[in-house]
Formats: structure tokens, sequence, C-alpha cells
């Protein structure tokens, strides 16, 4: 970490660059001869990156950023304020530091966090920023966590873990024993050191492939923001048994929609119609959890077709997802399409349709956008349909 970074002149070039084309300031002289253009400009992005996914970092001064790679890696606050809903107590130690936002939250609920870092200069940058947060209670390590595991006597309330999906020797993945560190390897000595551990995991893992890794699961939570996952969090409890909670959220500005069940319970006695008045597609969060017969039971509305993932109901309910009023409703066909959609204005999804968004607008001429929301899809005859809606939610 070059700590000229903080000088008074170099924030205030920073500050006053954050509206600025950076390919074109690039090509422009380094006022400054202490520190290289290439970490100012990275400052620059950074923190112009910063102000949506960390506005409390980037409304606090002195705040250093990492590398482009860990800014992405990192937890968004967002999410970071709702991992700390999930645990309490007086010890945490975050194996896997990084730059330190989760622990940022943590700290809020947890006596006293520890951040475990191996990377020296991502090191000193946490540590800069928790002072310039006024955060007292986190004890910054600098080395491997499993050394600081193995000599500590403490055990702690939570271990907290968040792999990285870039392995040295196979790149970008997916599966957890692939990751650094590798958690399913590590999870018996991790239980030496706490009761409760939480991982978390990108969104692109699938929920089965988990849990066949992973032991002692209690809960899944799938995070969306805004209507897009985020990340999946894995609760472990010591010996846990019991069934698993799937819990999904989506955050949004209004109000956060919220849907559980309990994985692999069997739902039976779905009901299946034609469309009726109200149309409800689920969120992104529980697409993701893959649990639709369940929609359909716990929201007692009907679904158009077994794999289309659409529901329908004459009553308007309080539904996790968006909500649709239904203002046409007929099947695919040249004429009724020629008189209905042909060279209009609509916004277009499809469910279980042979034909993608892109070769039915250029076969129809239709374009994005506009206040209709067209659904192409199946129903439960498999006659393929065209939905005309008005979005209520």
């Amino acid at each position: 970490m070059n700590k000229s970074i903080l000088q008074l002149d170099i924030q205030d070039f920073i500050n006053k660059n954050l509206k600025t084309d950076l390919k074109k300031l690039a090509f422009e002289k380094n006022p400054f001869t202490e520190i290289a253009f290439s970490e100012i400009l990275n400052q620059i992005d950074n923190k112009a990156k910063a102000e949506t996914k960390l506005p409390s970092f980037f409304g606090c001064k002195n705040i250093i950023y990492p590398s482009k790679t860990s800014l992405e890696q990192t937890s968004s606050e967002v999410t970071a304020k709702y991992k700390a809903g999930l645990v309490a107590g007086k010890s945490l130690v975050d194996v896997t530091g990084g730059f330190g936002v989760d622990d940022f939250y943590f700290a809020k609920k947890i006596e006293k966090v520890v951040h475990c870092e191996m990377n020296t200069d991502l090191h000193e940058i946490v540590k800069n920023n928790f002072r310039q947060l006024a955060v007292t209670n986190i004890e910054c390590f600098c080395g491997d966590s499993h050394d600081f595991l193995e000599d500590s006597i403490a055990v702690f309330d939570w271990i907290y873990v968040d792999p990285s999906r870039r392995n040295n020797l196979k790149g970008k993945v997916f599966m957890l024993a692939d990751c650094l560190p590798n958690v399913p390897y590590n999870l018996d000595f991790y239980f030496t050191k706490s009761q409760n551990i939480i991982i978390k995991t990108s969104p692109l893992l699938d929920i089965s492939a988990g849990l066949q890794e992973l032991k002692f699961v209690s809960e899944v939570h799938i995070i969306a923001v805004n209507n897009d996952v985020k990340e999946l969090l894995w609760i472990l409890k010591k010996n846990y048994q019991d069934k698993i909670q799937i819990k999904t959220v989506n955050i949004n500005s209004t109000k956060n929609q919220y849907f559980d069940f309990v994985f692999d319970d069997v739902t039976t006695n779905i009901l299946f119609d034609f469309p009726q008045k109200y149309l409800y597609e689920p969120n992104a969060a529980i697409m993701k959890s893959g649990a639709f017969n369940e929609v359909a039971t716990q929201f007692k509305i009907s679904k158009l077709n077994q794999n289309s993932h659409l529901y329908t109901a004459d009553t308007l309910i309080n539904f996790s997802g968006r909500v649709f009023e239904i203002l046409q409703n007929f099947d695919y066909s040249k004429a009724n399409m020629t008189s209905f959609l042909a060279n209009k204005k609509a916004n277009i999804t499809v469910r279980n349709f042979t034909e993608t968004v892109e070769s039915i607008r250029k076969k129809w001429k239709i374009k994005d956008g506009g206040d209709l929301y067209c659904f192409f899809t199946t129903d439960l005859k498999n006659k393929k349909i065209v939905l005309v809606c008005k979005k209520i939610l």
C-alpha cells in the first residue's frame, strides 16, 4: 500500500475526477511524482463504483480502495447488512477477509471480529479503512487463516468463509472443492474452532451440488438485489441433522420479498389452469431455488404449465415477484400476431416457448419497451399462447 495516496492534494484530485472519462484522463500527465498514475486512476475508478455499492465507504474520507478484482468480488453493503442479521454472539473469525465489507457489518452485531488476509497490501488497506470508519472491535491478522486458527486457543461463535472462485490451476471454478480455501476438506477442522459456519458462494453454484459437498447444513439463503441473484449463503451447525430450510429474499428499495420452504419436501396437489385475470412471475431468488410447485401451494395460485413457471389467479395477492393484469390472451399464430402485436412496442418474455425474444422481435417487428408486457409461453394443453399484460407490481 502506497500511503502517499492519502495526501490531501492526491485525495482532492481523486474526488474532483470521479465523473471524468478515465480513458481520456489516462493520457494526461501525472501531476504527482510520488505515486504511479495507474494507482491514482485505480482509486478514481473504484471510488466511483463504490458510490452505489459501498455508500458508507464512499462517504468516508481517506478510504483506500483495492484492486479492481478485489472490489468486484467484495460484497455490497446491502448483502453484507443482510448477512450480519444472521449472526449474533461475542466472536467471529473471517478466514477470507478480503476488502472487509462483510466484517464492517458483522462488527455491528458481534463483540469481536477477526479479519484474516494473506495479501499484505490488502491487509494494510483494510486496517487503514477500519481506522477511518472508526471501527474498534475488528482485529486484523496478516497471514494464513489456517495458521491463525491452529495457533489460537479460542473457540469462536462463528466462522465466516468466502472462498475464492478463482483457482490458480483451474481458472474460474464453481464447485466448492475447487475453490480456495477448499471448504469441504477443511470443514472438520473448522468445526473444532466453532459450532457455526457461514459460507458465501457464487449464485451459479447449484444448490443440490452444494449440499452434496457440505454437511450439517441447516439453512441456505438465496439473496437477490433488485431481482438479480448476488450470492448464496450456507449456514452450517455442527452435527445438525434436521430438515434444511431454504430462505429466499429479493431486496429492493420499496419492499423486500421473502419466500421460504423446506428443501426436498414433496409438494403435491398442484393446480393447473388456463390464464385468468392476473399473471404472477416469481422473482429471481425464487427461480434460483427451483421451488416452482411450492410457489403454487403457498400462494394458492395455479400454474399455466408444468414447465412454464408462470402462475395465474382471478384474485390479486401479495406476491414475491412481478404481478400483471392480463389484457389479452390468444393463440400464437400469424393471424393473431398480425392483428394484435406486429409493428408495436412491447416488453417480451419467453417461458417454455420454442422461439427466442430476438427471433420474435425480428419476425413481428416488435420494438422494445413501452407499457405492454407480452409473455410467450405454453398453456396446460401444451398450446403456444401469448399473454398481453400491463404491470401492476
